[in-house]
């Protein structure tokens, strides 16, 4: 008989039918009654054996964390807590399970043993609510980009190009490291290498979407990025997803447009299609709470947080402002700020985004038109000749969400930021040829996937919205 998943058994109630159902053992009580989770959904379903009637090595098999297959009748539930049940006629033990050294027991265990055990923690309730939230906003990421004309491309892993500058890139090498070959200059003789050059891993696909996006309109990236920063905050990891439009003939303007839409539909999505494990989320985060002292505590729910992004306009901010309205704060003039706004071209920090969000304007902002020493060589230089095109959306809880700018389109001031910065305009000819042929105003932005996720179920280490981190000294399974 096909088997059938949790999901469909929970929505159907057929009840007295006959069903097959395949699973994971979460508890088993008294020898009787199996909590099954098939990871369709975050509820279980309960199986009920007759444990007079099964042959006692079976039912000794039956431990958390074993997989079986179980035929039986669908019926209603006497018990509290479910409103149908499995009468178990048949049960077979897939595979074989050791109660004794199973890490994942029916108790509570910390976020940092469950990622010592990552192949295994999707068998908890958080972490498999987290990756079916992670799974249903990759989906509405490309559903949103599909029904808006855009087409999706696969930019390149490896590359010779930094698009951000900073350097902080891991090398891609075929070359033999204990017998390196070496130049005149005795340093590493790059040509021997495979791809001739040096080359790293990408930290991000813009440079090579805006290429598309000057002869396909309107495309997007969706792939993993990479940052050799030596870092073991919560919010930082060495192998991330990174959301990446980019759209000619479309202004800074047009790009908040595009930004603010784009969240909004696909937060709508979960708050519509993931109702389940976000009420699972919300609750872990509601007991998490009234552990904390009052002032520590939310002020939002997960639910009311993720409303506050889908049914509020954005608010739209220069730089400028943004600055004279932190400068004159209560928290700035106390000095109850980590770091001090004093004057303009100071670089935000994710206590003075917060305010502004949740403090002074309490909606989703967008700030814009920010100092150009800031900011990457690739955005537009304003007419100030000080500030560029660049824009940045901040969140309630979490600041800064999306970075993105309108394009510097001109060539002769694309060179001339490139040169300031001592960036190497033959190594990006090809970059540069975009302004020389067809030239066009074009905008993009980048986001982040594993914030977007941490966001959406309210978990506070990005180390635990991805299925396997890459961190300093940690590449396991």
């Amino acid at each position: 008989m096909k088997s059938t998943s949790v999901l469909q058994l929970l929505k159907g109630e057929q009840i007295t039918q006959t069903v097959t159902i395949k699973g994971w053992v979460r508890t088993f009580r008294a020898k009787r009654f199996i909590a099954l989770n098939d990871g369709s959904t975050i509820n279980n379903i309960q199986c009920v054996v007759d444990f007079e009637n099964t042959d006692e090595n079976t039912l000794k098999r039956i431990t958390t964390g074993a997989a079986v297959s179980i035929t039986g009748t669908l019926e209603k539930s006497e018990g509290k807590g479910q409103n149908i049940e499995i009468k178990v006629t048949t049960i077979e033990i897939l595979g074989d399970s050791d109660p004794e050294t199973y890490p994942i027991q029916p108790k509570k265990h910390s976020f940092e043993f469950l990622r010592e055990n990552a192949h295994l923690r999707t068998r908890t309730n958080t972490f498999s609510a987290v990756m079916r939230l992670r799974s249903a906003l990759s989906f509405a990421v490309h559903k949103y980009f599909n029904e808006n004309g855009f087409y999706y491309m696969h930019t390149p892993i490896i590359t010779g190009s930094d698009a951000e500058g900073a350097g902080e890139m891991f090398q891609v090498t075929g070359l033999d490291l204990n017998n390196l070959p070496k130049n005149e200059a005795e340093k590493v003789d790059y040509t021997k290498d495979f791809f001739g050059k040096e080359t790293n891993l990408t930290v991000s696909g813009q440079l090579e979407a805006e290429t598309f996006a000057m002869s396909l309109g309107k495309v997007y990236t969706f792939g993993p990025t990479f940052r050799a920063e030596n870092s073991n905050t919560s919010r930082h990891l060495a192998e991330f997803w990174m959301i990446e439009p980019e759209v000619a003939f479309m202004d800074l303007a047009g790009n908040m447009d595009l930004a603010e839409d784009f969240l909004k539909s696909v937060i709508s999505y979960i708050l519509e299609h993931n109702k389940e494990d976000l009420a699972f989320l919300e609750q872990r985060l509601i007991q998490e709470d009234k552990s904390k002292p009052q002032k520590d505590r939310a002020e939002m729910s997960l639910t009311d947080k993720l409303k506050f992004v889908a049914d509020n306009n954005f608010k739209r901010v220069s730089y400028t402002e943004a600055i004279d309205i932190l400068r004159n704060c209560k928290p700035n003039k106390k000095k109850k700020f980590k770091y001090i706004i004093n004057e303009w071209g100071a670089d935000l920090q994710s206590e003075h985004e917060r305010f502004l969000v949740e403090k002074h304007f309490k909606c989703p902002v967008i700030l814009f038109d920010y100092p150009a020493n800031i900011k990457a060589f690739y955005m537009r230089l304003n007419e100030d000749g000080k500030t560029v095109r660049a824009m940045d959306i901040l969140f309630p809880g979490i600041g800064e969400m999306v970075g993105g700018a309108q394009r510097e389109e001109r060539l002769d001031v694309l060179l001339e930021k490139m040169k300031a910065l001592n960036i190497d305009e033959e190594e990006l000819w090809w970059y540069n040829d975009l302004r020389k042929y067809g030239t066009a105003v074009h905008s993009g932005f980048g986001l982040g996937f594993e914030r977007l996720v941490m966001f959406a179920t309210g978990m506070t280490n990005i180390r635990d919205v991805i299925p396997f981190p890459r961190t300093p000294q940690n590449a396991a399974f």
